[in-house]
This record gives structure tokens, C-alpha cells and sequence, in this order.
């Protein structure tokens, strides 16, 4: 145990169940522990690091806006954050954007604004999230979640009810004209990398639509190219009247965003919603870079080829394994099912300096940059089939 780790053991709260090492530098989807021994990040930061460690254009605008402005707060204009909000605005086809910090922040603003967009409708039912989600750790965002986040923390908010994930007749069964909204991510990364049927969803929307009931897109993991098109929803054919993004907004520095519809967002007025940090131009400003950089680079293509490919190399390596149930997922959101726990394969994937990650006790997820190049995928299916 090096002297970082001795310090955490010693200090931070114990809530991670970290891997024995302390990671120095990144390049690309490379990074470097403190002994130099080189690794391939298949996780990203958990979907964040999108364009990779130290992109150029990411650390050229850390630097430039440093030099600037980093904090003034939200009595004042600045330039970075307009031009973030125009081109969030531009990308989701939503006309009002809300800028936080994180992705719990994001959906805690959504489901405010879901709140008092009800009340000036008349509403006072329930919000409708699915089970085995994941939305956050604040207790609201525990509240919509799946249960093992919730052990401990009650009482918990009320007003919110959960439907089974990919179930239309159950959902229905619990909403009426009352209920104020329906919320879900259209993948969940969390329990497992679960999809959400196309069938599914366009009936949901249909379903607000007719009850006058808004539909919240948590697109925190799975925004940003993520999934081979910016935005997950796009893959369905639907506009949210709600949409929460963080996690890869900003190439790594924190920056969270709730985008809405111009008739919904005037429920919020002078006073109702703020943040202290929230929109800072440091975060706005690598922001700016880091969506430029997406469509620059056509990301949003590269993740739709790269995913394709390495779903396919991870059925073809693992095609003999009885261990293998299921490869899923869209873009580079892949999750890998197993008939056996997922953690001591990432282990072993681990020890032969690949970064990955268990998701629902027996899902490989696999959330790579979406720069890493073929080879670096070839190297990753490999370890994984060897270390299953």
C-alpha cells in the first residue's frame, strides 16, 4: 500500500471498494499508474472521459480559460456559459437549459421543474421511475432508484412509484391523468446494461402524450456519442419533454445540465432553482471544447463502428465459454452477461492491465474512450475472453 492509499485508508470516508493501485497520468485510453506500469481504460472515469485522457483540445481549453475566468457566480453574464447553453440547446432540440454540476444535481433539477410543472397543471400524483434504474445518491434520486441503493436511508421522498423496466401493461397500470411524469434512462448502466425496447418507449411517449404526462430521459451515462448518436433518445425516434445530462459534457471536469421544453421550463421563475457553481465559465469553457471536439472528430460515428465491432469480437472470443449469456448494449455502452460474478473477472482483467468494471453483480460493463483504437479493442476483448 504507497503512501496515496495509506491516506485514503486513513481519511476519506470508506465507501469505495477500490482497486490497489494509484493512477499518475492518462493519455488517449492509456493511463499510467505511480510505478509506470501502463493500463488500457475500458471504463472511462464510468462513461466521462469520452474523448480520452488529455485530449488536446480538452487540456487546451483548460489552460485558456484558467488564465481567465474560472468563478463568478450567477448574478453575471459570461460568454463560455452562453454559448454552452446555445449549443446544448442546438444538440438536444430543447429550447431551455438549466446548467448544474453532476448528474444527481441534473436529475434533482428535473424532477423539481417535473414538480412545479405539475402543480400549475393541477397535479399532485406520482413520478414514475423503472426498476433496477439508477438516477443519483441524493435520497430523491435513491428514491427512484433500485432498492439496494435505499437500505438505510429511509424515510424516503414520497410521491414517486417504480414500474418493472420494458413492461408497458404494468406501467400503465399506475399512471392516470394525476401522475405528473414518467423517468428513466433508455439504457441502464448501473444494474446491468439493460436496453430499453424500441416498442417500449414510442408507446410510453404515446402514453404521456394522451395523459398529458411529461417523459424524463436521465441521458446521464449515455449522452455525449456514448451510444453512436449524441443522444440515446435519438435511437428511438422521440423527443423527451426532459432531459438530464452530465457525466462526459465536459471531457472530465464536472458539469452537469437539464434541458426542457420552453413550455415546461417557465414553470421555473426568478428565485425557484439556482446553484452557486452551477455554469461556471471554467466548466462551460471545456465544455464548449470538449462538444466541438465531438462533432469534429465525428465521435458519434466512431462509437457506432467501434461498438459494432467490439460486441462483435466479444461474441466471436467468447463464443466456447459457457460463462457468457448475453453481449448488449448500443455504441461503446456494451454490457457483458455472465453465468458467474462479474468482479472476479475484473479482477483478473485487472491483472493483466485492463480497467473494466461489474455492473448488477454479473455484467461486464465495458465503457471504453470513445478514441481507443481498434488494437486497443483487440486487446481488451482478448483479456476479457482470457480472464473469463
Amino acid at each position: 500500500m504507497d503512501h496515496a492509499q495509506q491516506l485514503e485508508k486513513q481519511y476519506h470516508f470508506q465507501v469505495y471498494n477500490r482497486f490497489p493501485v494509484t493512477l499518475e497520468k492518462g493519455l488517449g485510453a492509456r493511463v499510467w499508474d505511480t510505478n509506470g506500469v501502463e493500463y488500457i481504460d475500458a471504463l472511462a472515469g464510468i462513461a466521462v472521459n469520452n474523448l480520452g485522457h488529455c485530449h488536446p483540445a480538452i487540456v487546451s481549453a483548460i489552460k485558456e480559460q484558467a488564465d481567465k475566468l474560472l468563478h463568478v457566480s450567477n448574478f453575471y453574464y459570461t460568454e463560455a456559459q452562453s454559448e454552452f447553453i446555445e449549443r446544448l440547446s442546438y444538440l438536444s432540440g430543447l429550447e431551455r437549459v438549466f446548467l448544474c454540476n453532476s448528474g444527481a444535481e441534473a436529475m434533482e433539477g428535473a424532477i423539481k421543474l417535473a414538480r412545479k410543472w405539475g402543480h400549475q397543471q393541477g397535479k399532485t400524483g406520482n413520478i414514475i421511475s423503472l426498476a433496477k434504474g439508477f438516477h443519483g445518491r441524493t435520497v430523491t434520486t435513491i428514491t427512484m432508484s433500485s432498492e439496494n441503493y435505499q437500505e438505510g436511508f429511509a424515510p424516503l421522498a414520497p410521491g414517486f412509484k417504480k414500474a418493472p423496466f420494458n413492461d408497458l401493461e404494468a406501467l400503465e397500470q399506475l399512471v392516470d391523468k394525476d401522475t405528473v411524469a414518467i423517468a428513466f434512462e433508455l439504457i441502464q448502466g448501473n444494474s446491468g446494461v439493460h436496453v430499453a425496447e424500441q416498442e417500449f418507449v414510442k408507446k410510453v411517449r404515446q402514453l404521456c402524450d394522451d395523459l398529458n404526462i411529461l417523459l424524463i430521459i436521465d441521458e446521464v451515462q449515455t449522452g455525449v456519442a456514448r451510444t453512436g448518436k449524441f443522444w440515446c433518445y435519438e435511437h428511438y425516434g422521440i423527443k423527451p419533454d426532459i432531459v438530464a445530462a452530465a457525466k462526459a459534457l465536459a471531457g472530465g471536469i464536472p458539469v452537469g445540465a437539464v434541458m426542457a421544453k420552453e413550455e415546461i421550463a417557465s414553470a421555473l421563475t426568478y428565485g425557484n432553482h439556482g446553484t452557486t457553481f452551477g455554469g461556471n465559465p471554467f466548466a462551460c469553457a471545456v465544455g464548449n471544447a470538449c462538444l466541438k471536439t465531438i462533432q469534429k472528430e465525428n465521435m458519434v460515428e466512431q462509437a457506432a463502428e467501434k461498438g459494432e465491432y467490439m460486441m462483435d469480437q466479444i461474441r466471436q472470443k467468447t463464443a466456447g465459454s459457457d460463462k457468457v449469456v448475453d453481449v448488449r448494449g448500443l455504441g461503446l455502452m456494451i454490457g457483458v452477461e455472465l453465468t458467474v460474478p462479474g468482479r472476479p473477472v475484473v479482477e483478473k482483467m485487472f491483472e493483466q492491465r485492463v480497467l473494466s468494471n461489474a455492473a448488477g453483480g454479473n455484467v461486464l460493463r465495458i465503457v471504453p474512450p470513445l478514441v481507443i483504437s481498434q488494437q486497443d479493442i483487440d486487446n481488451v476483448v482478448d483479456v476479457l475472453a482470457e480472464s473469463l
